[in-house]
């Protein structure tokens, strides 16, 4: 049987011919990493990170969802001045968490990575949500272990043929009680990260449903810490928050913009009170294409966190200390691959 330290270093040796990796990556076994679309990279190579970003979405559902519905030149001249302005900022890691049948476009985020040199992070998984409007049919019919030996494969060999790995797992529900669709994804992401290392984020839509989320993953083994409450600004009650965040799960507030600005600083106020800024992320879930509207619609840039939040933190007693643990190790430490078992 192969352990987690030879595993990981045959997924990566299996994409030099694609990668152009560190040598030292290859060679140094006790080094964690991190995949980009352009291969591993260190943790701590990640930098400044903005954690939940998009550049493509299409929401026209799983089974009509299609390439051919959008132009990838188009997609491209029209995301990359908002990626070259967010790394003009400052920001060198940019995880797009676009899941699959909802825009999920590893070929156009490589070559966005390649012109800006960001580190892009894409995702295996998939999105539960919004009535289960973006599963394919196969989560019906097939169980938790198929889903995730598909997601697993998508780890070793790369997506749909690519050679391009995923860096974390993107799922998504709906408010408690979940569905019986929406806890199988939950446990074929548990499986997943058995096997690979990769984080679960999910898309949740109460502290109820975070709660069911950790059940779920506790039942197969896995640790809070493998897991992203991502959206967790949609539950009021920061009880859920400091709760899970106690219990070692990331919490991710993440839907930054300038209409939030006084919310999101008093959630993180709360949570530097209690201690537990260490388990918190930012982000904005800005941009992107929207495939069917003209040229894309209307493109959010993601300058907000760099404009308006941070300003806002330094006048309110946040430290240069605290949004380097915002934005740079606390990324760094949720999307670092390893298992984490109860």
């Amino acid at each position: 049987m192969l352990s987690r330290r030879n595993f990981i270093q045959k997924s990566v040796l299996a994409g030099v011919g694609l990668y152009t990796a560190p040598k030292s990556l290859l060679t140094n076994l006790n080094e964690q990493i991190v995949m980009t679309v352009k291969g591993p990279i260190r943790p701590r190579d990640m930098q400044f990170t903005l954690t939940h970003e998009h550049v493509l979405a299409d929401f026209i559902g799983a089974e009509k969802y299609s390439r051919d519905r959008y132009k990838v030149d188009e997609v491209y001249a029209r995301a990359l001045p908002f990626l070259q302005d967010v790394k003009n900022k400052g920001c060198v890691t940019f995880i797009d968490c676009s899941p699959a049948y909802l825009g999920r476009d590893v070929q156009l985020l490589k070559r966005l990575a390649d012109s800006t040199k960001l580190h892009i992070i894409t995702n295996t998984g998939y999105y539960g949500a919004v009535n289960e409007r973006f599963l394919p049919k196969h989560v019906y019919t097939e169980s938790a272990r198929q889903l995730a030996d598909r997601w697993i494969a998508e780890w070793t060999d790369g997506v749909e043929g690519t050679g391009i790995k995923p860096g974390f797992i993107k799922t998504s529900v709906d408010q408690a009680p979940l569905t019986v669709a929406q806890r199988k994804i939950i446990e074929a992401a548990a499986l997943t990260h058995l096997a690979t290392g990769l984080t679960i984020a999910v898309h949740t839509d109460n502290g109820e449903a975070a709660n069911e989320q950790l059940r779920i993953l506790a039942d197969n083994g896995v640790a809070p810490s493998a897991r992203i409450w991502v959206h967790a600004q949609k539950e009021q009650n920061m009880a859920f928050h400091i709760d899970a965040a106690k219990r070692k799960s990331w919490v991710s507030y993440d839907g930054v913009n300038p209409r939030s600005i006084k919310d999101d600083v008093t959630f993180l106020q709360r949570m530097k009170a209690n201690g537990l800024l260490n388990q918190v992320l930012v982000s904005q879930d800005s941009g992107w294409y929207n495939v069917g509207e003209p040229n894309g619609g209307n493109y959010r840039d993601y300058l907000t966190i760099f404009t308006l939040l941070i300003p806002s933190l330094k006048r309110n007693g946040f430290s240069s200390r605290d949004i380097h643990t915002l934005f740079v190790e606390n990324p760094a430490n949720a999307f670092s691959i390893q298992v984490r078992k109860l």
